[in-house]
C-alpha cells in the first residue's frame, strides 16, 4: 500500500483510512465558487450595464486580445472543414454523424402526448427552445468534440439558433461548429462570455439556456445567471472511476486513469478493486506510461493529489462504492462487466468491458460527453435532446366535465383559503 503523495494512494476496506478517504471523495463536488463570486458579479454587472464596451474591456484584460468582431454568423465553418488534415476531418465527420444518430434515437421518446377521459382533454406539448448558448473552453486545450457533444443534441431538438462561445477559435473548432449546425460564434470566454449570452449586448442576442463546461469562473457565472436564463449544470473537474477485479488488465486500467488525469491537475483518477495485486501492477504501469506522456506534468499532479485506489472485499462492495461516488465516467472491467454495470445506478456514463475506453465516449460513440461531475450523477443526467426543449401542459374541460368536478375543486380552494379560486369555478357552472 502507498502513502499519500504517491501516484495512486491506496486504502483497504474496513480501516479508518478507507472511511476517511471515501467520505472526502463524496465531498469532491464542493467547489469553492464563493471565492470567485465577487469578481464574477463585477463582470456580470458590467456587461449587463455596458454591453459590448464592457465585454471588450474584460476580453482584453483576461484574454489579452481585442477581437474585431465579437459575434459572427459567417464564421467560415465550411472553409475550415475543407482545410483540415484528411484524418482529422474524417474523425470529426464520424463523430458528428454518430452523435447525431444517437440523439435522433433519443428524440423519438420525447414527443408530447394527449388523451381524453370523461370530457377532460389532457396532454403535454414539447417544443424546442428558441436560442441556446454553448460554452466551449479554450484554455489548456481546444475541444472541437465539445462542440459536437453539446450543439448536435440542440440541433436535433430543433433549436432555432445555436451560439457557440469560445475564445479565439481554431479551424477544427469552427469546422465542428459547421458540422453540428451552429448558427453563430461569440469570440469571448470566461465569465464575460456567460454574461453576454445571459443578458445580451448590442451585438450578442440573449439566449434561453447556456450549456457546456468551463473553469471555476464560468461555473460561478452560470450559477449567478441561473433564473435569468436556464443552465445545464455546474461542471467540476473531470473524473473517472475504474471498477475492476483480478481479471482486469493493469495496462488498460492505467491508460484509462491517465486519460482523465491528463485533462487537468484537479481531475480525479479513481480505482475501486477487489485485488490488492492489481493496485501494485497499475502503479507500475502508471509510472511506465507517464514517462512518454506529452502532458505528464498535468497528469502526475492529478494522480498524486487526487488519485486513489480503494480495495474492497467483494463484488457487492464494488457496486456499493461506485454508487456512493456517483462518478462522471465509470469504467467496469470485471468478469461479468454487464451484470455488474446493471447494479451501478449512479453514473454519468458507463463504459462496459475492457474493450470500451472512455475516450470512445469522448469522441465518436454517440452519447454526449457533457456529464454530471462531483457526485451529481446521483440526481443529474448526461446532456441530451431533453435539455433543449420546453414542456407545456395542456388542459381542456368540457362544461359537463367541469360540472362533475366543480364541487371538489371549490372545496380544495376553500381549504387553502383561496375563495376567488372557488368562485372562478362556480361562475362557470352556475351560468
Amino acid at each position: 500500500m502507498s502513502a499519500e503523495g504517491e501516484l495512486l494512494r491506496a486504502v483497504v476496506e474496513g480501516t479508518a483510512e478507507f472511511d476517511t478517504l471515501l467520505a472526502a471523495l463524496r465531498r469532491r463536488g464542493e467547489a469553492d465558487l464563493g471565492r470567485v463570486e465577487p469578481a464574477v458579479r463585477e463582470i456580470l454587472d458590467a456587461v449587463k450595464q455596458d454591453g459590448d464596451r464592457a465585454l471588450a474591456r474584460w476580453v482584453e484584460r483576461f484574454e489579452g486580445r481585442r477581437p474585431e468582431r465579437f459575434f459572427v454568423r459567417d464564421y467560415g465553418g465550411a472553409e475550415a472543414l475543407a482545410g483540415l488534415d484528411t484524418e482529422v476531418r474524417a474523425a470529426l465527420e464520424l463523430g458528428a454523424e454518430r452523435v447525431r444518430r444517437y440523439h435522433e434515437r433519443q428524440r423519438e421518446g420525447l414527443f408530447g402526448f394527449e388523451y381524453e377521459e370523461r370530457g377532460v382533454r389532457l396532454g403535454s406539448r414539447v417544443l424546442p427552445l428558441a436560442r441556446v448558448g454553448v460554452y466551449v473552453p479554450g484554455g489548456k486545450a481546444r475541444y472541437p468534440s465539445s462542440v459536437l457533444m453539446a450543439a448536435i443534441p440542440a440541433a436535433v431538438a430543433g433549436v432555432k439558433e445555436i451560439i457557440v462561445a469560445s475564445p479565439d477559435t481554431s479551424a477544427d473548432v469552427r469546422a465542428a461548429c459547421h458540422l453540428a449546425g451552429v448558427h453563430a460564434l461569440l469570440d469571448a470566454g470566461g465569465a464575460q462570455a456567460i454574461a453576454a449570452l445571459a443578458y445580451g449586448t448590442e451585438s450578442v442576442p440573449q439566449v434561453d439556456k447556456i450549456v457546456g463546461p468551463g473553469n471555476i469562473y464560468v461555473a460561478a457565472a452560470k450559477r449567478l445567471v441561473f433564473g435569468e436564463v436556464s443552465i445545464d449544470s455546474i461542471a467540476g473537474p473531470s473524473e473517472i472511476l475504474v471498477v475492476a477485479d483480478d481479471t482486469a488488465e493493469p495496462a488498460i486500467v492505467a491508460a484509462d486513469l491517465l486519460s482523465q488525469a491528463e485533462h487537468d491537475e484537479a481531475a480525479y483518477p479513481l480505482l475501486v478493486t477487489t485485488s490488492p495485486e492489481l493496485v501494485d501492477a497499475v502503479r507500475r504501469e502508471l509510472a511506465a506510461q507517464l514517462a512518454t506522456q506529452p502532458r505528464r506534468s498535468i497528469a502526475e499532479v492529478s494522480l498524486r493529489e487526487h488519485g486513489a485506489a480503494l480495495v474492497v472485499s467483494s463484488i457487492e462492495a464494488l457496486a456499493a462504492v461506485a454508487n456512493e461516488l456517483a462518478a462522471e465516467h465509470v469504467a467496469v472491467q470485471t468478469r461479468d462487466a454487464r451484470a455488474l454495470a446493471a447494479r451501478i445506478r449512479a453514473a454519468g456514463a458507463l463504459f462496459v468491458g475492457s474493450s470500451t475506453p472512455e475516450a470512445a465516449g469522448d469522441y465518436v460513440a454517440g452519447p454526449s460527453h457533457v456529464l454530471p461531475t462531483g457526485g451529481a450523477a446521483r440526481h443529474a443526467s448526461p446532456l441530451g435532446v431533453y435539455d433543449f426543449v420546453s414542456r407545456s401542459s395542456i388542459i381542456e374541460y368540457t362544461r359537463e366535465a367541469l360540472a362533475v368536478q366543480a364541487e371538489a375543486i371549490a372545496a380544495f380552494a376553500r381549504v387553502e383559503g383561496l375563495e376567488a379560486h372557488a368562485r372562478a369555478v362556480e361562475v362557470r357552472t352556475k351560468r
